[in-house]
């Protein structure tokens, strides 16, 4: 087997670096809303300047269910982010493997 270069592994150590500094991540979308009461002379049923809100909701899969739940403003603002690792964390994850593949397979171009 071919011993790989410091060079071919530079990628990958710096993919680890990215990966292991992140914090928090989750999977799902995050919602923002606006609702109406259902109150029959509240004002947001004709203004839609007075709706009430906005209302966090975290949609997930949980065992192969959907799940629904609203979160608080700072709850809210830590999932955003954690979502975004979870993003950034798939495109990491499939740079590392293409990287791999080309190590293993000896395709790995050098720089000229």
């Amino acid at each position: 087997m071919k011993k790989e270069t410091g060079e071919d592994t530079g990628r990958i150590e710096e993919i680890k670096r990215k990966i292991s500094a992140m914090d928090l991540i989750c999977a799902g979308t995050l919602q923002k809303r606006l609702k109406t009461c259902g109150r029959p002379y509240c004002r947001c049923l004709t203004d839609p300047e007075a709706l009430h809100g906005p209302y966090y909701e975290w949609t997930r899969y949980v065992d192969g269910r959907l799940v629904h739940k609203t979160l608080s403003p700072d709850q809210a603002q830590m999932l955003e982010q954690a979502i975004a690792n979870n993003r950034e964390l798939k495109a990491l994850l499939g740079d590392w493997r293409h990287e791999s593949a080309e190590i293993i397979l000896g395709t790995k171009k050098t720089k000229a």
